[in-house]
């Protein structure tokens, strides 16, 4: 039986293999092979068998079949016998040589087999092998390969074969045909060649110690006569690569002779294969291994093939190709070992050819010589040593290549040197100084040869290998110390070395810290007649200046600084203990910073300091004039930098500031301006700069030589002071002209201030008015600038109120020229604010500007500034200061000219200009003028000064300009209106005689506000605006309140809509708070208010015409209700207005919400009628009167002054509101209004759609919110009932939600609510009996009904319901009888029976097609299960059972998922009481539950997970009940084999009497319809099967179950094939 049965079993899985899903083949094979983890022999033999038996299978199915075989004889090879073994050696033989063509997957696979059985049985392979291995006939060719992978796999037994295979292969060469059965001799050589090599190099652990090299020496040899004079000269690509794959390790086993004998052949033979393969690894490996055989025995023909194979070798590496391929790098790396195999053989010969390589042009040749180069230097170092001097002589032309690729392997050539002490040689500063050119590339500009950026390497790569090289060389290798130091320091001045200045301060503060740690207390520089180092003056003027643009160059300012900082000593001995306090606080700012972030003026300043300190240090002229010197002379190294050079401008001005030498400083000024670049702006700006800082010391020579440089050519010249410039070009001369102008005022600005009056006029502006008709805008930008540093500087001087300024209206009316001469739509330049602040200068001046001129020059300066667009927000930084700088400008100006006149009509003078620009319809020109006004106005009050009590008669006008503006669309100018204001209450205050200092309490509330207007939110902002209102109201005098009042009707017409509706809060709030005093003026302010709605559709101006409705509803309310009604639907926007406002009074609204209600409900909710005569059932359109009064409903609570009356009706308008809903679901506008809805959905813009039930839920939601129920609405809303309310669908289900809202948010009302409710059950219309069951229904749900005594009366009124003809409001009855467990737990008891047959008769409802009833009964049982009496559950608990079991399987998901809750429930009621009976339900029940654990639906297969913990404790096995506990809990994934596995192992272990009942079961579920169930059941099975004894096989009819999974092998779901093959594995048990 169980050799017939693993047969069978084996049968079937063979007769599967040919199934066409991979991962099923893959199954079934798995399959095969479990089979043969129990019985390997038996599945062996079935294997065999079927292969024979079927000898017309397919190749790539007896491939499988083969691959399982291989796969048990690896696993199993210790337990194999021989006959077995033999019999699969036969099998695999057989198929492996059976077709004479090669079938590689097939043949392969029995070579496998053939392999795994010979790593045991290597003889019994060996002969059957050797049997088809004769002498004199060609083999199979994977019989030849099966010997070379045997031998590969077991070394020890096949390596003493070799010599009876080598001598029988022989022959076979000559006749071997076809290039691929040479192919596999030659594979098979190779690896007879690496297994013998491999034997012989471990002869300590090998069984036959005495076999030798020379043994194979002959047969090897007449091999490689026929590879390499034969087949090496074939066409076949292929065959070329195997015999030279195969000569590497046969030159190995030559004898001596021979391989001698043979190198003039061999080597040129393989060296030829390198113009015949694209793919050139393997010969370059192959190659290296004959090389190292040829000097292993010492080879002397090996000299001269030299020559060819460098050249040979030399090339591969100069291959062009991509580097990432990983066949080139082999390659390279196969070519490089050969080279060193070549160094140490002959380094001489092989550094004579290479070395001339390197002063070829060619780039690959170049690259590749240099390459090879660094490699011998690193693996050859011993035979490299003397050669050091040639390599080094060979460098000179490859370093003046500029190739990139070239340069990166020069350098890495120099990193290799210095490792090796080559540039300690003479020649190895050359080196280190192309390692220092390199660095000094520009990481984005490295120059690039023509061939484009596609042919280079990445730009910066060049530079980033010679940055790491100086970096490595310096701080790893010692030996290099001496030789860097101190001749690394010549390359800090040279300007070309900028770029590299980083890496070499970094490399150069590591070598001096070196030197100072070795105790050297003297001078690091030691300069003994070295003249090509630069002097401490050189070294401290470069690393100062570039210390300027710190960041540059990866961060040169502080590596700069530390350089500087350890050479102190060298620099001047006293500043060492300065440095070590100062320059650490320099280093620490810059690590504060970043390149976005430094400011850079603060950072300049920050160095001059520094300069200045150390000067003072010094203190020693001589020193500072010759650093002075050396300053002035490394100027024109920077003129590439212009920022740099700039500031090494006022590094002069600085150092020469601090020398005592008048001579020296007159010389060097002179010098300073004959040599200038005055083209350059940065330069011109830097000589002034230079010129001002000097004149701080020295400011009588400093304006004697810019004198001096004007007067050096007046001898020739007649015309004039800048005649000088005439013989120069135009252009030249403006630039001239425009540095000495800045120089003068640069000096102005520097010089003290008690020195600059006496020579402003004379010798500063003398020189400078004569330049003013100049056109060049950089000119002018020079005297605007010039002019303003002058004037800033008269007037900051202490005697400016005594100084009178004659040409001041011409000096102004030039400065108005050059604003007016700006282009009035951009700001591109500074000479507006420079022209406006020296106005701004001139106007605080003597004499006074005439008032025209004074006009013209605000007006002039007000359109240059406002008018200018602002730049696009983060486009430009820079253009966004200069337009706040213009703008601080503008401000100083206006402020210096209201400062002449502090008066109110002086102010009133200021307004009226901007007045224009603060009602500008332009945001950004509003924004810019009430700045002004805020700043005006501040400095205003600031400066008042009252001295005698007058009145302010413009205040009125002032703040009705300002307030609205409170509300304007920009922040910004939100908060600058409110500025205003407070100032001018202030104002107010001064001239009502209180002091500066007084603080009044309701102004300073303006300050609390300005926050509330920054917020966008409109509410927040015109209650801001109100309160803002009512301080004006409490401070602004009786007689103004016209003016103001009028000024604000102006401003209702405002084209920003918000300061309209500004003005609307102010006016309101006036009247409301002032209107005592207004009373004849009343109607004419509503007048103007009544018509401004007519004009406006914003809501906030239509609140002033609200005010008088509820007056004409508090007299005539029925009339009022009536009247509006009529009004067509939808009601427009000032209709909805209207109903909102009887809102207003309560008693009121309490009146209008009953007429409204009463009309609502009186009149019938829709009629039927027949859109077309053969429609199925009739539409439902609403009716007119209850339609409107719906949605006057919703807008008269949609008021908040509606809350009281809401209140007062809640329960009626609830339950109203609520059965309106429920007629008005599915509902239909009348035909009247529907053809308006059409005409207005094409009209725009079109009014809000009108649906009557969303009109309803509409009024419902706001009774609510009206009637406090806020967390009732906002519950709902939530739980998407309001939306569910509004279909048919969903609205049991929104009814539901509402319910249980009211429950737990309104408790107190329901009484009142349910009596309004429960009339509703003999309502004609189905619906809305429905929908009041369904509430009632919910409301037991929860406690709230047994707090408030309406239980007993509920259940009462339900079970009334209970014969209803409606199916759905029997449905919703069973739901609420089960809600008194979710409700009322302590009550199901008393009311069990009631309860129970409730639910066992909605069980057996026959009159619900649909069986919703009978699903609504078994939700309520799982409810009300652990509950109810003991006594009264076991009446109806197997019924009940047996009642719900069809339902595990129905198609309906929530048939089933609903009753294997309540099976789960069953069993949790009966837990410690399970009588017999019931446990074979339970038992019954185990198969479906664990199978629809994989059901496609999740509550379904939670709800097994739930039933299967119940079922535990009933079935009294502790270890199953725990199982079920682990694996099952809610929320955790599930491993569903895992847990199969575990539950079948309890299952078979404590119930070994179920297994037939548990597998008959699952036969069932082998035809669900649901695909995952079908793939679980034969998965049960098969655990069932894993974990029982072979005792209990009898249970299971093997035919039956055989039979049902060998034909689920064949259905249409890969997966249930799959486990179906796993199953027929696993019932090898039962065999």
């Amino acid at each position: 039986m169980s050799a017939s049965y693993v047969k069978k079993l084996s049968a079937i899985l063979l007769d599967a293999v040919t199934d066409k899903d991979p991962l099923v083949q893959e199954q079934v094979c798995s399959a095969l092979c479990a089979l043969g983890e129990s019985q390997p022999e038996g599945t062996l033999s079935a294997c065999e068998e079927h292969l024979r038996q079927h000898e017309k299978l397919a190749h790539p199915y007896r491939t499988m079949i083969l691959r399982a075989m291989e796969t048990v004889v690896s696993n199993h090879i210790s337990e194999l016998d021989k006959d077995a073994a033999r019999a699969a050696v036969l099998l695999a033989s057989s198929e492996m040589t059976r077709a004479k063509d090669v079938v590689h997957d097939w043949q392969q696979a029995a070579s496998g087999v053939l392999v795994a059985v010979g790593k045991r049985f290597v003889g019994m392979v060996m002969e059957e092998l050797l049997s088809k291995f004769q002498p004199g006939t060609l083999p199979h060719c994977f019989v030849v390969q099966t010997l070379a992978n045997l031998s590969v796999s077991n070394v020890f037994g096949m390596v003493p074969f070799l010599t009876t295979v080598l001598s029988t292969m022989l022959p076979m060469l000559g006749l071997a045909r076809h290039d691929s059965m040479r192919v596999v001799f030659c594979c098979a050589l190779q690896r007879f060649s690496e297994s013998t090599l491999e034997y012989l190099a471990n002869l300590d652990q090998a069984p036959d110690p005495t076999v030798r090299k020379d043994a194979f020496a002959t047969d090897i040899g007449s091999a490689y006569d026929t590879l390499f004079y034969q087949w090496l000269q074939s066409r076949e690509a292929k065959l070329r690569l195997a015999v030279v794959e195969a000569l590497g390790p046969m030159s190995h086993l030559l004898p001596g002779e021979k391989l001698e004998e043979q190198l003039p052949k061999l080597l040129p033979g393989v060296l030829a294969l390198y113009k015949k393969h694209a793919e050139t690894s393997h010969v370059s490996k192959s190659l290296g291994q004959i090389l190292e055989a040829a000097v292993s025995v010492g080879s002397r023909t090996l000299e001269v093939q030299l020559d060819a194979l460098l050249a040979t070798l030399h090339a591969q590496i100069c291959v062009p190709v991509e580097s990432s391929s990983p066949i080139v790098t082999s390659n390279r790396k196969e070519v490089l070992r050969c080279f060193t195999v070549l160094a140490c053989f002959s380094p001489e010969r092989l550094l004579a050819f290479l070395l001339p390589k390197l002063d070829t042009s060619n780039e690959r040749t170049r690259v590749g010589s240099l390459q090879v180069l660094r490699h011998i230097i690193n693996s050859a170092a011993a035979q490299m040593e003397v050669k050091k001097p040639f390599i080094l002589s060979s460098m000179k032309l490859p370093l003046q290549d500029t190739n990139c690729k070239v340069k990166r392997a020069a350098v890495q050539v120099i990193s290799a040197m210095a490792h090796h002490g080559y540039l300690e040689q003479p020649g190895g500063e050359a080196m280190l100084e192309y390692v220092v050119q390199q660095c000094a590339l520009p990481p984005d500009a490295e120059p690039q040869k023509p061939g484009g950026p596609a042919a280079e390497p990445p730009a910066d790569s060049v530079r980033a290998v010679s940055v790491s090289t100086l970096y490595l060389v310096s701080t790893t290798v010692d030996r290099m110390s001496d030789v860097l130091w101190p001749y690394l320091l010549q390359f800090l001045t040279p300007e070309r070395f900028t770029g590299a200045l980083t890496p070499l301060c970094r490399s150069l503060v590591h070598l001096a810290q070196k030197r100072q740690e070795a105790g050297a207390d003297a001078l690091l520089i030691q300069y003994d007649g070295n003249v090509t180092l630069p002097s401490p003056f050189a070294i401290a003027t470069r690393l100062l200046t570039v210390s300027s643009r710190p960041y540059l160059g990866d961060g040169r300012g502080a590596a700069s600084l530390r350089l500087l900082s350890v050479l102190h000593r060298d620099i001047h001995p006293l500043l060492g203990p300065r440095w070590a306090t100062t320059v650490p606080l320099l280093l620490e700012y810059l690590e504060e910073h970043s390149e976005e972030t430094l400011p850079q003026k603060e950072w300049e300043e920050k160095l001059l300091v520094f300069l200045r300190d150390s000067l003072a240090v010094v203190s020693d002229n001589t020193w500072t004039c010759q650093l002075s010197l050396e300053m002035c002379k490394q100027l024109p190294c920077s003129n590439g930098t212009p920022q740099e050079k700039n500031f090494l401008y006022k590094c002069v001005g600085t150092t020469l500031g601090a020398a005592s030498s008048k001579d020296v400083v007159r010389k060097l000024l002179q010098e300073l301006l004959e040599t200038a670049r005055y083209q350059e702006e940065a330069e011109r700006e830097g000589l002034a700069c230079c010129f001002g800082i000097c004149a701080i010391s020295h400011l009588d020579d400093t304006l004697a030589q810019l004198e001096d440089f004007v007067r050096s050519d007046m001898s020739r010249k007649s015309m004039g002071i800048f005649n000088i410039f005439k013989d120069r070009s135009e252009n030249e001369a403006e630039r001239v002209k425009g540095a000495l102008i800045l120089c003068y005022g640069h000096v102005a600005a520097q010089a003290p201030r008690e020195l600059v009056l006496a020579r402003a006029e004379s010798d500063i502006l003398r020189n400078v008015f004569q330049c003013f008709s100049t056109k060049d805008p950089a000119l002018q930008l020079c005297l605007v600038q010039s002019v303003c540093m002058v004037c800033q500087a008269i007037c900051s001087s202490a005697q400016a109120g005594s100084f009178h300024f004659s040409r001041k209206a011409e000096l102004v009316a030039q400065m108005m020229d050059f604003i007016k001469a700006e282009p009035p739509d951009s700001m591109r330049t500074r000479i507006r604010k420079k022209a406006m602040l020296a106005c701004t200068h001139l106007v605080s001046l003597e004499p006074e500007l005439e008032e025209q001129v004074q006009t013209d020059m605000v007006h002039g300066c007000l359109h240059s500034v406002m008018a200018v667009p602002p730049e696009p927000q983060g486009e430009d930084d820079q253009q966004e200061s200069l337009h706040l700088d213009t703008m601080r400008a503008l401000e100083d100006l206006l402020r210096s000219v209201l400062r002449r006149n502090l008066t109110p009509q002086g102010l009133q003078i200021m307004v009226e200009h901007l007045s224009p620009w603060i009602k500008s319809p332009r945001g950004y020109e509003r924004a810019r003028a009430l700045g002004l006004s805020a700043g005006l106005l501040q400095f205003f009050l600031e400066h008042l000064h009252v001295s005698a009590l007058v009145p302010f008669h413009n205040l009125g006008l002032l703040v009705g300009l300002f307030s609205p503006r409170c509300a304007d669309l920009w922040p910004a100018t939100r908060q600058e209106a409110v500025s205003c204001v407070y100032s001018l209450l202030y104002l107010q205050l001064g001239y009502e005689g209180f002091s500066r200092d007084y603080q009044d309490d309701v102004a300073e509330r303006l300050l609390t506000l300005k926050d509330g207007l920054v917020h966008p939110d409109p509410a927040i902002l015109f209650h801001t605006c109100h309160s803002i209102a009512q301080i004006i109201a409490k401070r602004l005098p009786p007689d103004q309140l016209i003016s103001l009042l009028l000024t604000l009707f102006e401003s209702l017409g405002d084209p920003d809509k918000n300061c309209s509706r500004a003005a609307t809060v102010l006016i309101n709030c006036l009247l409301k708070e002032r209107g005592s005093l207004l009373q004849e003026k009343v109607p004419e302010i509503v007048s103007v208010l009544r018509c401004r709605v007519q004009d406006t559709q914003d809501a906030h101006v239509l609140q002033a015409a609200q005010h008088s409705v509820h007056i004409l509803a508090s007299q005539h309310c029925p009339a009022v209700v009536s009247s509006l009604l009529g009004s067509p639907l939808p009601f427009d926007s000032h209709t909805c207005t209207l109903w909102r406002a009887l809102a207003v009074e309560p008693g009121v609204s309490t009146q209008v919400l009953g007429l409204l209600l009463e009309k609502m409900s009186r009149d019938v909710p829709f009629k039927e009628s027949r859109a077309f005569l053969l429609s199925s059932s009739p539409d439902r359109v609403a009716t007119q009167l209850p339609l409107a009064a719906t949605c006057a409903l919703h807008e008269v609570m949609s008021a908040p002054a509606s809350g009281p009356a809401v209140l007062q009706l809640y329960p009626q308008l609830f339950a109203g509101l609520l059965l309106r809903v429920s007629c008005t679901v599915g509902v239909q506008l009348p035909r009247n209004l529907q053809a308006k809805e059409r005409r207005a959905a094409s009209s725009a813009p079109a009014p809000k759609t009108l649906d009557p039930c969303s009109s309803a839920v509409d009024a419902l939601r706001t009774a609510l919110l009206r009637g406090g129920s806020e967390d009732v609405v906002q519950h709902v809303e939530l739980a998407g009932g309001w939306a569910s309310l509004r279909t048919s669908a969903g609205h049991e289900d929104g009814v539901t939600r509402l319910a249980s809202a009211m429950a737990k948010f309104a408790g107190p009302r329901l009484p009142l609510v349910t009596k309004a409710l429960l009339g509703a059950h003999s309502s004609v219309y189905e619906v809305q009996r429905v929908t009041s069951t369904a509430f009632l229904a919910e409301l037991l749900s929860s406690n709230v009904v047994n707090d408030l005594l309406l239980l007993e009366s509920l259940l009462d009124n339900l079970a009334a319901r209970q014969k209803d003809p409606s199916a759905s409001v029997r449905r919703q009855v069973l739901r609420g009888l089960a809600n008194v467990a979710s409700g009322s737990p302590d009550k199901v008891r008393a009311h069990g029976p009631q309860l129970l047959t409730a639910m066992i008769s909605g069980l057996d409802d026959g009159d619900d097609p649909h069986g919703l009833v009978a699903l609504e009964a078994m939700a309520g049982l799982v409810k009300l299960l652990g509950l109810v009496e003991p006594w009264d559950l076991r009446a109806v608990l197997l019924h009940t059972a047996i009642r719900i079991r069809p339902f595990f399987d129905s198609e309906k998901m929530e048939f089933r998922s609903v009753s294997i809750r309540l099976f789960g429930h069953l069993n949790k009621a009966c837990h410690g009481d399970c009588e017999d009976v019931f446990l074979e339900q339970v038992v019954g029940g185990l198969v479906p539950l664990l199978l629809h654990l994989r059901d496609p639906q999740a509550p379904v297969a939670d709800a097994c997970r739930f039933a299967l913990r119940m079922c535990g404790p009933n079935l009294e096995c502790e270890e199953l009940a725990a199982a079920f506990q682990k694996h099952l809990q809610e929320g955790r994934g599930l491993h569903f084999g895992e847990f199969l596995n575990t539950t079948c192992k309890h299952l078979m272990r404590h119930f070994p009497d179920l297994l037939g009942r548990l597998a008959s079961t699952s036969l069932f579920y082998f035809k669900s319809s649901w695909e995952d169930v079908r793939a679980a059941a034969p998965m049960l099975t098969g655990f069932l099967v894993l974990h029982a004894e072979p005792q209990h096989r009898p249970q299971v009819d093997l035919e039956e179950l055989t039979a049902a999974l060998q034909l689920l092998l064949k259905d249409p779901a890969p997966a249930v094939r799959g486990k179906a093959a796993e199953t027929l594995g696993r019932l090898v048990k039962f065999a």
